[in-house]
């Protein structure tokens, strides 16, 4: 098999494509803004042109002027619509038309609608405000901001981890590290511009919107529209990429509805790439203050980690990857704490592992700091600290495979047979340098629902409120389906991305994975025990009176362990029956009682690896080799080699797990060297809003990206076994590229992005 299609090990399931791949190619694939809709009008945003003040008076009659434009819409047209609630599916609580105040650059201030796109575009720019402005505070260190502790303030940290008397075990530490690291802000840009298609039908609203959250858009849209959330149904099948981007609602869904009840017609809203960069949330812009603590020989007896996450100032918005740092090694005490900055931006919110990204940089730097400085290999430090009990509350990994992974990828990597001297290695012109860093990311998980439908025929129907956005949940879903109902993956139809099926939470942290397969496994058991009951029980037949533990399903005949076996039409014929239905419901561990309610309601509940509620830590881990050639001369950066050797539990596909790896690593190489959202300090404004000034990687960027997926039983995380890949591979990566990039040079670059200049003497 090809390296994209790796050939399953232990625990692992075929690389099957993806059932949706050949539409997705070939341009069939309907995504939400390609819906045909018949008489359809256009909407185009017009957002502010300063980060903080109040819109003293806005013109809006040259743009209702303008050839076929039906509307205009701007303040007080929208008054009578709920404002959203950061505690709602909403990633920020300003409603931007229901006040004058301007909180941030770009914020929505009208939105034109006309008979074509053109036409509302041209009319939109004749839409022109006066400000009342004042002085905006754009970054962390800027004048005028605000400083106050996560826990106690943001919903997503409770208190801040820590155990030990760190003061003490630092001031009597033979070895310290005490260093600052800086992360930037970074601003979502998928393939799939954002958009709105809103729809009614007298009182029943239909909305078309690429989102991670079918059922948490649907019902918070209905509260914003004073409307029974039975009236409203999301569309969503495909999503042209997502990664935390789509997962919240925006403010802009209900003004687009509203508009479209208005002109009495559907309304489609397509937000441009620039308007992207201030209507949508971000990755918040981090400073850390780490201090590592060590004995002559290695052990780390004291981890003191500060940081400073940038917020708007309408929420406390806060990543806190605290709680994931203090569990990763065997430190003996820990002391940390997260400040939020409150500046004039728009609410950051989630973007492809949220908290470990900014957070697992500045430890796994520190780490290979502390490595230097004792004169110890980087992997041998970190199996001096690796542990199988978590520091902070005392329990258990549910499995860690971390050094496992370190010993396959030294050896794949030829790790070992490097000069560790700093900026010792070159080709030529090119400084070369090696370095590695830990991935890890919780196991979160999520009440679900699934419905499975089996036929006498051997044919599967499974529906689920998942979403699509680029992971392959439609796949997985599908073989898991199959696998437990004895069938090829193409007997199986997956349905998914539609408000009127059963719900599955956001697909964010990973979870989809886990949590749909579990339901759907839950399904389908159900669907097993019938007809095995059938069997056992039935008047006569070859299975008559055997012991439902002794059979299963395969190939159209429930099978007993001596081989005798009775087709499903005579199963069928003895439940009277056509088809056999099943619905379920996954309830986690350690999630409450009433969380499937809940989740109808368009509230979801993950479970996270570092929970309270649950006996013990769930990770999956990786480790993660890079390396960097730097040119002598011009200082440019090349990275050849990328290897990422990860244990994630059960992978239930190997050819949609190496993608998402894969991607994560190449993102995990932009966030290092390329990605940075570059604000006017005096103004607050974005200046990169768009894709020739916001980098990303392109194929000549990275050479060679190497995955390798180990073998990994966990029966402590849920039923499916999974623990989710889509973001773990990114983490870590920037901490292996600035590691690498100080074996080549001999400078530590503790922030990034990592740029040329920082790398001129």
């Amino acid at each position: 098999m090809s390296q994209a299609t790796p050939k399953p090990d232990a625990n692992q399931g075929e690389p099957l494509p993806r059932i949706d791949g050949r539409i997705k190619v070939t341009g069939e694939a309907c995504y939400p803004a390609d819906f045909p809709i018949g008489n359809l009008a256009y909407a185009v945003l017009v957002t502010g042109t300063i980060a903080r003040g109040e819109v003293e008076s806005i013109e809006l009659d040259a743009a209702r002027a303008m050839p076929n434009v039906l509307a205009v819409i701007s303040y007080g047209d929208v008054d009578e619509l709920q404002k959203p609630e950061l505690a709602k599916s909403n990633y920020t609580s300003v409603a931007p038309l229901h006040s004058r105040k301007i909180w941030h650059d770009g914020q929505i201030i009208a939105l034109v609608i006309a008979e074509t796109f053109q036409a509302a575009e041209a009319a939109a720019k004749k839409v022109t405000a006066k400000y009342r402005e004042q002085q905006p505070s754009a970054n962390l260190d800027s004048l005028g901001t605000e400083t106050i502790p996560a826990a106690g303030n943001a919903s997503r940290l409770k208190k801040d981890p820590s155990t030990g008397d760190f003061s003490r075990a630092w001031q009597d530490a033979p070895i310290k590290v005490d260093a600052e690291y800086l992360t930037p802000t970074q601003t979502h840009n998928p393939i799939e511009l954002f958009s709105t298609t809103a729809m009614w039908n007298d009182d029943k609203l239909t909305v078309y919107e690429p989102t991670q959250n079918v059922h948490g858009l649907r019902n918070e849209i209905a509260r914003q529209l004073n409307m029974d959330a039975m009236n409203v149904r999301v569309i969503s099948p495909y999503i042209g990429g997502a990664f935390g981007s789509k997962g919240a609602v925006t403010p802009r869904t209900a003004i687009v509805a509203y508009a479209a009840k208005q002109v009495k017609r559907p309304v489609r809203c397509v937000v441009s790439r620039e308007q992207g960069f201030t209507t949508q949330p971000y990755r918040a812009p981090t400073r850390h203050h780490v201090r590592l603590g060590a004995t002559a020989d290695g052990k780390i007896t004291a981890y003191g980690h500060e940081s400073w996450e940038l917020t708007s100032r309408s929420d406390n918005y806060a990543v806190a990857g605290t709680e994931t740092t203090s569990r990763l090694y065997g430190y003996a005490t820990v002391l940390t704490k997260v400040n939020l900055v409150k500046a004039d931006r728009q609410t950051p919110s989630y973007m492809r592992s949220p908290p470990e990204v900014p957070y697992i940089f500045p430890l796994e730097s520190v780490i290979d700091e502390l490595a230097y400085q004792l004169n110890k290999d980087p992997i041998e430090l970190r199996r001096i600290n690796d542990i199988n009990i978590e520091p902070i509350n005392g329990k258990p990994f549910s499995s860690r495979h971390l050094m496992q992974c370190y010993d396959h990828g030294a050896k794949a990597f030829n790790w070992y047979a490097r000069d560790r001297r700093p900026a010792s290695m070159r080709d030529g012109e090119w400084l070369i340098g090696m370095g590695c860093a830990t991935a890890v990311y919780p196991t979160n998980v999520g009440a679900a629902t699934a419905r499975v439908r089996l036929d006498v025929k051997g044919k599967i129907r499974v529906q689920s409120c998942s979403h699509e956005i680029g992971t392959g949940v439609r796949t997985v879903a599908g073989q898991m389906a199959a696998e437990r109902l004895g069938v090829a993956l193409s007997a199986v139809t997956v349905e998914i991305g539609d408000s009127e099926l059963p719900p599955a939470p956001v697909s964010g942290g990973s979870n989809s994975t886990a949590s749909v397969c579990s339901a759907v496994l839950k399904a389908c058991d159900q669907i097993r025990a019938r007809l095995f009951k059938a069997a056992v029980n039935a008047p006569s037949g070859a299975l008559k009176n055997r012991e439902i533990n002794n059979l299963d399903l395969r190939d159209g005949f429930v099978i007993a362990n001596d081989g005798a076996k009775q087709s499903l039409s005579e199963l069928f014929d003895l439940l009277g029956a056509g088809v056999i239905e099943e619905y379920a419901e996954f309830l986690p561990e350690g999630a409450p009682h009433d969380a499937i309610q809940k989740l109808y309601g368009g509230t979801g509940t993950l479970i996270s690896g570092s929970s309270e509620q649950i006996k013990q830590v769930r990770f999956a881990f990786g480790a993660e080799f890079v390396e960097v050639r730097i040119h002598m001369r011009t200082r440019e950066i090349r990275i050849p080699r990328l290897l990422g050797v990860f244990a994630a539990g059960r992978i239930m596909n190997t050819r949609t797990a190496h993608s998402q790896l894969m991607g994560g690593l190449i993102w995990g190489a932009s966030s290092a060297l390329l990605e940075s959202t570059e604000f006017d300090a005096r103004a607050a404004r974005i200046v990169n809003r768009d894709l020739q000034d916001y980098l990303v990687p392109v194929n000549a960027d990275i050479e060679a990206v190497d995955v390798v997926m180990l073998p990994e039983v966990d029966e402590h995380i849920n039923p499916a076994g999974v623990k989710g890949v889509g973001e773990l591979g990114n983490v870590g990566t920037n901490a292996a590229i600035a590691n690498a990039v100080f074996h080549a040079t001999g400078k530590r670059i503790r922030r990034l992005p990592i740029r040329i200049e920082d790398l001129i003497a």
